[in-house]
């Protein structure tokens, strides 16, 4: 059934905007900056000193140094990481792209974000079913309580018969 009618669709007045919308998501929406503090060549090893933050929006001049340099027949790369507040998996990806073609990579003076981003990195990795490392021994050669133990073997502490 239609009706033809005159009536407005929409009762509510456009010319009156609508009041903002706000949502506080808790991040920053701000760019990161990444200063490059110092940039030198010694031999075919680029040294550079990085400060400030490092993720996706501020990463592009530093891809662009290292693209350069590798262009230019930079094989080694020292990265001085001390001043780096924050980093994120955009660091990871240009730590990952640089050792290419058999180019050396070093990371000097690791600040805690970078310290922090490089284990969250290596937690996800594969690793041996159990180790004992030689600091997680007590000082009579035997693993600590708390220290993880091969599959199969006793519990610490109970004696197998052989050991009786």
């Amino acid at each position: 059934m239609s009706t033809a009618s005159t009536a407005p669709i929409l009762t509510v007045l456009l010319d009156t905007p609508a009041p903002p919308v706000v949502h506080d998501s808790g991040a920053d929406a701000a760019p990161g900056e990444i200063a490059v503090v110092s940039c030198t060549t010694l031999g075919s090893t680029l040294v550079v000193h990085l400060a400030g933050e490092i993720d996706h929006l501020s990463v592009g001049p530093l891809r662009a140094l290292l693209a350069s340099a590798a262009d230019a027949g930079t094989t080694g790369l020292v990265l001085d990481t001390a001043q780096v507040t924050f980093c994120d998996s955009a660091f990871l990806k240009v730590l990952d792209w640089w050792p290419r073609r058999g180019r050396r990579l070093r990371l000097a003076n690791r600040s805690r974000a970078v310290q922090h981003l490089l284990r969250a990195a290596a937690y996800g990795r594969p690793r041996p079913e159990w180790t004992v490392s030689p600091t997680r021994r007590s000082p009579r050669g035997r693993p600590r309580d708390n220290a993880p133990t091969p599959p199969g073997s006793p519990p610490t502490g109970v004696r197998t018969a052989r050991e009786r």
